[in-house]
């Protein structure tokens, strides 16, 4: 018969039938005689081991060995860039080890970006195991710096899947899929990775229950706690969360804080981003200013009205100003590079016009509805790329065509940005098209409007960021108006209107981009006026 994973409650003869399985069955008497059971295994010490009649020290540490290994876990070692030798629960490993993980090999971190910084060629599966990682060690660090938390072993291993498991369900070039390509495929849907990134979870779970549960996960409690981790509150609580009720069914307020650790909904600051800040930096070549391991140093879990939040040491402030700052950086320079943005629009129209035609695991269905079966969206990844390139469908022969011209660097052209307000996108294609000309219609110009802050919209995110003092680590404070550096940025966001042509053959990119100097002249644009 199998022994129970949870050794504490072991009977004698369950103890003897270890010593068995160990090849110690030579001392199974004198743990009978004794009356061990797994609860006492623990405290079995040389000395103990000597007065039950074990007189040989060789003997004494044999046993010993072979009992310490119920509780000393081993898991996998990983030699990551970012973060060095990374050690893995052996559970994590059981989750790394299946089909819907491991398909995140073949999704790109950057999306399109790959094609512009040749670097980027870094995946979720790696970001991933990072953020795994983070997330151990921070709720760690929490229970070593603040004993008193009511933080326990299942809680760590909750936290640390939620960390391994938030990006499953990232679609083909990651946030092309459901940024870009699914609200034109599919109007009107609210469709998130995150969504599937559960949806995936719950796959694993079907799979992995007996396994998770002999590693002392509670289903479906903790099934319900890393989902919520990942994707917030799972039903729709708004009123009551308005009127000071916990939102939350995983875990009860006095464990709030654990929320806050995979993916913040409060502040934004969590180890997702500490990651890939570290992480794409090191791909892109681009300098990363924020220093996440004094964020783990000096964080805290203080009460504030009734919930428990992680805070920060006031004299942080700086360097959680870098990490907003860094994300800015990042998003101006390779997230949304002019050059990107395009190519991640030439990729969307492509899988538009294959939308309907792309076979994915043998079962013929719509790219966009491949959402809604996970074996499906398991076999879904970035591979559907070179799978409609090297195509001879003449179904897809639309779609090949962009991502030849990708290939080939025929790329819509660039004509220029503005910032000033604008009106809707179709009037300004109309403008436009017909200020070009040359036969010119309104689907030939694209205009992608991008949006950049600091994480917050159009708030400065260090508002909403807990501080404590060296005086008085319980206390958590906001920072006062009073306080805030004269030389802060004041404003957080700004809106760029980018505009492209579609059709390079036979046209002069030069003149074209005259034309639309004259014409953005002629709008008011403020960047094309005569100083």
């Amino acid at each position: 018969m199998k022994l129970p994973f949870n050794f504490k409650k072991w009977t004698v003869e369950q103890t003897c039938q270890y010593l068995r399985e160990e090849e110690l069955e030579e001392f199974e008497d004198k743990f009978k005689a004794c009356e061990i059971t797994g609860e006492e295994l623990q405290e079995l010490t040389v000395d103990k081991l000597k007065k039950m009649g074990i007189e040989q020290p060789n003997d004494r540490e044999k046993i010993l060995l072979r009992i310490r290994k119920l509780w000393q876990v081993q898991g996998k070692v990983f030699n990551d860039p970012i973060h060095g030798h990374v050690e893995l629960h052996p559970l994590l490993i059981k989750i790394i080890d299946t089909p819907e993980f491991q398909r995140l090999r073949y999704i790109k971190q950057l999306g399109g970006a790959y094609f512009v910084y040749p670097g980027a060629s870094h995946n979720r599966f790696e970001h991933s195991i990072g953020v795994a990682h983070l997330a151990g060690q921070l709720v760690r660090a929490l229970r070593t710096n603040q004993p008193d938390l009511p933080i326990d072993d299942r809680d760590i291993l909750c936290v640390e899947i939620a960390g391994l498991c938030h990006d499953l369900g990232h679609g083909p070039f990651s946030h092309l899929f459901d940024g870009m390509f699914i609200p034109e495929a599919r109007p009107g849907t609210k469709w998130k990775h995150e969504t599937a990134s559960c949806d995936m979870f719950d796959r694993l779970v079907d799979k992995l229950s007996s396994v998770m549960e002999q590693h002392g996960l509670k289903l479906p409690e903790d099934q319900i706690f890393i989902k919520e981790m990942i994707a917030g509150p799972l039903d729709s609580k708004t009123a009551e969360a308005q009127k000071g009720e916990w939102p939350y069914q995983g875990r009860p307020k006095e464990k709030s804080f654990l929320y806050e650790i995979v993916s913040n909904k409060r502040t934004g600051i969590d180890v997702d981003k500490f990651d890939y800040f570290a992480r794409d930096c090191h791909h892109l070549g681009i300098q990363n200013n924020f220093d996440h391991w004094r964020f783990l140093k000096f964080a805290r879990v203080c009460e504030v009205d009734g919930q428990w939040h992680i805070c920060v040491r006031d004299k942080e402030e700086d360097n959680m100003t870098d990490m907003f700052h860094t994300r800015l950086g990042l998003h101006k320079r390779a997230y949304k590079h002019k050059v990107t943005k395009i190519i991640e629009y030439m990729i969307k129209d492509a899988f538009l016009k294959a939308d309907e035609h792309i076979q994915i695991g043998g079962k013929r269905r719509k790219l966009s509805e491949a959402t809604e079966d996970m074996e499906v969206y398991t076999e879904l990844t970035d591979h559907v790329f070179e799978q409609i390139l090297n195509s001879s469908s003449m179904e897809l022969k639309d779609a090949r065509d962009i991502l030849n011209r990708i290939m080939s660097r025929d790329l819509y052209k660039f004509l220029g940005e503005t910032r000033s307000p604008v009106e809707t996108s179709e009037a300004l294609k109309s403008q436009l098209a017909a200020k070009l000309s040359d036969g010119l219609k309104p689907e030939d110009i694209v205009v992608i409007i991008i949006k950049m802050d600091y994480g917050m919209k159009d708030k400065d995110p260090i508002d909403n960021l807990y501080f404590y003092s060296k005086y008085d680590s319980t206390k958590a404070f906001k920072r006062k108006i009073c306080h805030v550096s004269k030389i802060r940025p004041t404003c957080f966001s700004e809106r760029l209107t980018r505009f492209y042509c579609k059709k390079t053959e036979g046209r002069s990119l030069e003149a074209d981009k005259r034309s639309f100097e004259e014409w953005c002249k002629g709008k008011g644009f403020p960047e094309y006026q005569d100083e």
